[in-house]
C-alpha cells in the first residue's frame, strides 16, 4: 500500500496554537485529529525560533510522523520561490509513488494557489481544508487544469514545427522551426546561428530523437552554402567492405559489380555541407581515412590513380559520449578535435522545462497538415498532464509517434488521458541490470559507482543552471564542496 503523506505550510494560527492558553482551531492540528497519515511534511517560512517549539508541541498531539523544513522565500506571496519550495518536496514523494495529500488552509493565498496548481497537474493530490465553521474535510477541486513550469525566456517564434521523425526533417528547415521557450534551447539556437555564419566544423551531441538533424539543416540553410547540396549520411549504416566507395566514390571496374563511375558522399556534397549522423559508430579503420580527408581536403575514389579536391563543410552528430570512447580506445582523439570545433549539446526532452506541452500542440498541428481528420483535434488538459508526467526516453520522436497513435484511438474532439495511456508503451525497469549483476562472476563496484556519478552530476548541474549548491541539494549531498570533491574524484567535467 502506498505511503500516505500530508503536505502543508505552517501558518500563523498554527504557531499560536502551541502557546495559547485557549484551544485554537488550528488547521494542522485539527486535520491530524480527524485524519491519519503515515508522514506529515510541514514547510515553514517563519524563523526557526518560532517554528521549533510548535513542532515539538505538535508531535505531542499526534502519533503521525512529523517532518518540518525551513524554506527561505523572497516573500510569502512570491509565486516563484513558493513554487520551487513546494515542487522540491512533492517531487521526492512522487518518485516513491506516495499517496499525496495537501492541506490548503494554512499560509498565504499565493501558497494555496501553488498547492492547487501542483496538486492538480504534476502530482494528482487529494486536498483538505480546515475552518472553524466547516471543520476539517476533504475537498474536490471542480475543474481540470494543465500547466508546466516555464522558465523566463525570450519571446517564442510561432513558425510551425517541421518533421522531427527520422528522415522527416524538412529540407528548408530554419531556426524558426526549432520551437522552444526553454532558456537552454534558446541559447543553443543563438549559438547555432553564430556557427551558421562561420566555416568551422560542428559537432552536435544529444540523445536519439532530440533534433540533431534539424539543427544541422538549419545551420546549413542559414550559411553561405545554403544554395549548395546538403547531404545527410548515417554512419552506422556503412557496410565495412563498401565504406570507401560510399564516402569517396569509385571508378568503373574498380571491383566486381562496379559497372559505372559513382560519386561518393564527399563529391555529392562538394561546395555544400556533409552531415555525418551517428558519427560515433565509425569503425577505427574508417576514422583514419576520414581524418586524412578532413586534414588535406582531397579524396581518392576507389580504382582511381589521381586525387580529387573537395570543398565540404562537415557537421557531425552523435548520441555517444565521444570523450568516453576516446578514453576507452574506441575513437581517435585527433579526429574528435578535428570535428569538435563548434559543439552543441542538445538536452533531452525531459530536461526542456516549458517545452513539452508546447511541442505536443505543435506536433499535433503539424500532423493535421497531412491528415484532415486531425485539423480541429486538441489535447485535453488531463491528457497533457499524462504527457508532462512521462520521461520521454525517445525524446521528440517518441512524443510525435505517441500523439499519432493516440489520435488513432481518439473519437472525440480532444485527445483524452485514456487515449494517451493506450498509446504509451510499458518500459522495463533498468534496475535489474544495475542491481542484479552476477556477483559470483565478480563485479567492479567502483565502475558502477563511477557510472552513476558521471550520469547524474551533469544532469543536476544542467537542471540547476550550473549552480553547484542547488545541484548538491538535488543529489542529496551536504554542500557544494562535497559535490566538487565527487567531481574531482570521478573526473566529471
Amino acid at each position: 500500500m502506498a505511503e500516505k503523506v500530508l503536505f502543508s505550510w505552517i501558518g500563523d494560527t498554527d504557531l499560536r496554537a502551541a502557546i495559547s492558553d485557549m484551544p485554537l482551531d488550528a488547521p494542522i492540528s485539527s486535520t491530524l485529529a480527524n485524519f491519519s497519515f503515515d508522514r506529515v511534511i510541514l514547510l515553514c517560512s517563519y524563523p526557526k525560533a518560532r517554528s521549533a517549539p510548535y513542532i515539538d508541541w505538535l508531535r505531542r498531539q499526534t502519533a503521525d510522523a512529523i517532518e518540518s523544513y525551513q524554506e527561505t522565500l523572497v516573500s510569502p506571496v512570491d509565486f516563484e520561490s513558493i513554487f520551487h519550495a513546494a515542487d522540491k518536496h512533492l517531487s521526492a514523494f512522487k518518485k516513491a509513488n506516495a499517496d499525496i495529500s495537501i492541506l490548503l488552509s494554512p499560509g498565504t493565498p499565493a501558497m494555496q494557489a501553488i498547492w492547487i496548481l501542483l496538486g492538480k497537474t504534476k502530482y494528482s493530490a487529494r486536498f483538505y481544508q480546515s475552518s472553524k465553521e466547516q471543520g476539517v474535510q476533504e475537498v474536490k477541486i471542480p475543474f481540470e487544469i494543465s500547466a508546466e513550469y516555464t522558465p523566463p525566456a525570450t519571446k517564442l517564434t510561432t513558425t510551425q514545427l517541421t518533421e522531427l521523425t527520422n528522415d522527416g526533417v524538412s529540407s528548408n528547415a530554419a531556426f524558426e522551426n526549432i520551437i522552444t521557450q526553454n532558456p537552454v534551447m534558446q541559447r543553443l539556437k543563438y549559438q547555432a546561428e553564430i556557427l551558421a555564419k562561420r566555416e568551422v566544423p560542428v559537432l552536435i551531441q544529444g540523445e536519439t530523437g532530440t533534433g540533431k538533424e534539424l539543427f544541422a539543416r538549419a545551420i546549413h540553410n542559414a550559411s553561405s552554402r545554403a544554395d549548395k547540396p546538403f547531404v545527410a549520411v548515417n554512419c552506422g549504416a556503412f557496410p565495412s567492405e563498401l565504406v570507401d566507395s560510399m564516402l569517396f566514390g569509385h571508378k568503373k571496374g574498380a571491383f566486381t559489380g562496379a559497372s559505372a563511375d559513382r560519386q561518393g558522399y564527399f563529391q555529392q556534397a562538394n561546395g555544400g555541407t556533409l552531415f555525418l549522423d551517428e558519427f560515433g559508430e565509425l569503425e577505427p579503420s574508417v576514422q583514419v581515412r576520414l581524418l586524412r580527408v578532413l586534414q588535406e581536403g582531397v579524396i581518392t575514389p576507389v580504382g582511381a590513380v589521381k586525387e580529387e579536391s573537395v570543398n565540404v563543410r562537415i557537421i557531425t552528430a552523435t548520441h555517444r559520449n565521444l570523450m568516453q570512447a576516446i578514453h576507452d580506445g574506441h575513437f581517435r582523439e585527433d579526429l574528435f578535435y578535428r570535428v569538435a570545433v563548434g559543439v552543441l549539446s542538445l538536452p533531452p526532452l525531459r530536461e526542456r522545462q516549458g517545452d513539452i506541452a508546447l511541442l505536443a500542440d505543435a506536433l499535433l498541428m503539424d500532423m493535421a497538415k497531412q491528415d484532415v481528420a486531425l485539423i480541429n483535434k486538441k489535447i485535453s488538459a488531463n491528457a497533457k498532464n499524462i504527457i508532462l508526467s512521462q520521461l520521454w526516453p525517445g525524446n521528440i520522436r517518441e512524443l510525435r509517434s505517441t500523439l499519432l497513435r493516440a489520435s488513432l484511438w481518439s473519437s472525440e474532439d480532444a485527445i483524452s488521458a485514456d487515449d494517451i495511456k493506450l498509446a504509451l508503451f510499458d518500459r522495463p525497469q533498468n534496475n535489474a541490470s544495475l542491481l542484479d549483476k552476477d556477483i559470483s562472476q565478480g563485479i567492479d563496484i567502483q565502475n558502477i559507482i563511477s557510472d552513476l556519478v558521471r550520469h547524474y552530476i551533469p544532469k543536476a548541474l544542467a537542471h540547476s543552471n550550473g549552480s553547484k549548491s542547488k545541484a548538491a541539494e538535488l543529489l542529496g549531498l551536504k554542500n557544494y564542496q562535497t559535490l566538487t570533491n565527487w567531481m574531482d574524484k570521478y573526473d566529471v567535467k
